[in-house]
């Protein structure tokens, strides 16, 4: 039978995960919206009305400000609201559990060859917050950040700017086909 010392602490720690899961889920949430409605509805929309060069740079000008700006909120609240921060914790694991240890070993290894791939994958913030050195620190953007940040938004973008150009060409072309 457990003590009541024993229940409390696991209740209390329940608490703590519901509370992690759920700031988790509304980031989470609210990520999917922003980026979803971003990527596939403005980003198409303002590339097919403006061309690939001013469309691109308006769009790489808008990703720029909402990055950054969801940088300064996320540092401001000090949530780990997408878990970027526990999936970094692993890099710096120092552990004897082999596994732990070999993972931490293949995410110290590939920051350049991280940040091309990471950067098609997800947006500069996300790319930028994984990279950053340290876990859990909410401490903004070093000089080191700042390349990083930078260096996403121009590949991230130039890649999204060609994705969306060769969408829309190819839509265009087949609406042509078919309606004559």
């Amino acid at each position: 039978m457990m003590s009541s010392a024993s229940v409390k602490y696991w209740v209390s720690r329940l608490g703590l995960y519901k509370e992690k899961i759920g700031i988790f889920g509304i980031g989470i949430l609210a990520n999917w919206l922003i980026v979803h409605t971003g990527d596939y509805i403005l980003y198409p929309f303002v590339i097919w009305k403006m061309g690939i060069v001013r469309g691109g740079l308006i769009m790489t000008a808008v990703s720029f400000l909402l990055c950054y700006l969801t940088f300064l909120f996320y540092d401001w609240s000090k949530k780990d609201w997408l878990g970027i921060e526990t999936i970094k914790g692993i890099k710096d694991y120092r552990g004897e559990n082999k596994i732990g240890k070999f993972t931490s070993w293949v995410l110290k290894k590939g920051d350049p060859i991280a940040l091309f791939f990471l950067s098609i994958k997800f947006d500069p913030f996300i790319v930028t917050a994984y990279m950053r050195q340290g876990s859990h620190k909410y401490n903004g953007l070093s000089k080191r950040d700042w390349k990083i940040f930078i260096g996403s938004l121009l590949l991230g973008n130039a890649y999204w700017t060609l994705a969306c150009y060769l969408g829309i060409t190819l839509f265009e072309w087949g609406w042509k086909v078919i309606a004559g």
